[in-house]
């Protein structure tokens, strides 16, 4: 029984990463240890499960039918493992956490360090990704999001700094040479580095100031996808490029040292930090738990 369950979570590990090697990096074992288990668990089902290609792996209709089913099973196999938790001095396991790249650079480098030390025996796995995400498909125990963004029929809890705002700023060179704008629609007349999300949508840049609102949609020499590639748009920014709209913790240490200079200051947005979100259900997993204490804390 318990090859049989290793073999069916290699083959769930193997539909969520799209690959052997991404299921083998993301579970710390090996690629060719993987497929045999898919391999093997093919063979006793009497039929393929996925389809390989040497570019891609994807499941079958077979293959799709039992991942949706051994989804939620395997959970319910984990919640009963993770019982013995409560008789540990400590609690002990994997947590895993879906955040967008935001949270990952502005909230959580103040959250896991201490929350680690204090919880030796837990292993904190963090994937980043912006869009809409189903966090129980998508094989993890929480995710963090934005109040806008958060699934429905999920418990939240508030995590972070609890009120933030998008800031506006350029480098002092780029500004002595094209002008400082004294009102967001001058913005329209700058060269603007943008983001853009995964899905192809490019955000509005949104400014507000007693009850004002002004939204804007500025053209500019650079865009990049949210996420991973921001740093390259704050780069930019310092370099003279152009003005750059982005969180403001985000942008802070590079105003603060004179990198990057603030404008239109008066207009810049607030909005309600972000919250861990996870389905309301009557057990926790152990790590999961912890987590959520320690932020409560």
């Amino acid at each position: 029984m318990a090859t049989e369950l290793d073999d069916l979570s290699a083959f769930v590990s193997v539909v969520r990463a799209g690959g052997f090697r991404d299921a083998a990096r993301a579970g710390g074992g090996s690629a060719s240890g993987i497929s045999e288990a898919v391999r093997r668990l093919e063979t006793k089902l009497g039929v393929r499960l996925l389809n390989r290609t040497t570019r891609s792996v994807a499941p079958t209709e077979a293959g799709t039918r039992l991942f949706e089913r051994l989804v939620p099973a395997l959970g319910e196999v984990e919640a009963a493992l993770d019982i013995v938790n409560a008789f540990r001095d400590r609690p002990a396991g994997t947590l895993r956490l879906n955040v967008p790249a935001s949270v990952s650079n502005l909230v959580l480098p103040s959250i896991v360090t201490p929350f680690l030390k204090a919880y030796p025996e837990i292993r904190l796995e963090v994937t980043v990704e912006d869009g809409f995400v189903d966090v129980l498909a998508a094989g993890c125990d929480a995710g963090i999001r934005y109040d806008e963004r958060l699934e429905q029929d999920m418990i939240a809890v508030p995590i972070g700094p609890r009120v933030q705002r998008f800031a506006t700023a350029a480098a002092p060179a780029y500004l002595d040479a094209h002008g400082r704008p004294q009102h967001p629609r001058d913005l329209l007349d700058h060269a603007c580095l943008r983001g853009r999300f995964s899905s192809g949508s490019m955000p509005i840049w949104e400014f507000e100031r007693e009850s004002e609102i002004v939204r804007i949609d500025p053209m500019g020499p650079l865009i990049v996808e949210s996420g991973a590639a921001v740093d390259l748009a704050v780069s930019a920014a310092i370099g003279g490029l152009g003005v750059i709209h982005l969180f403001e913790g985000w942008l802070r240490p590079h105003i603060d040292s004179g990198a990057l200079e603030p404008i239109l200051e008066p207009w810049w947005q607030e909005f309600s930090g972000p919250f861990l979100y996870y389905p309301g259900r009557r057990h926790l997993p152990a790590p999961l738990r912890a987590f959520v204490d320690f932020i409560k804390r």
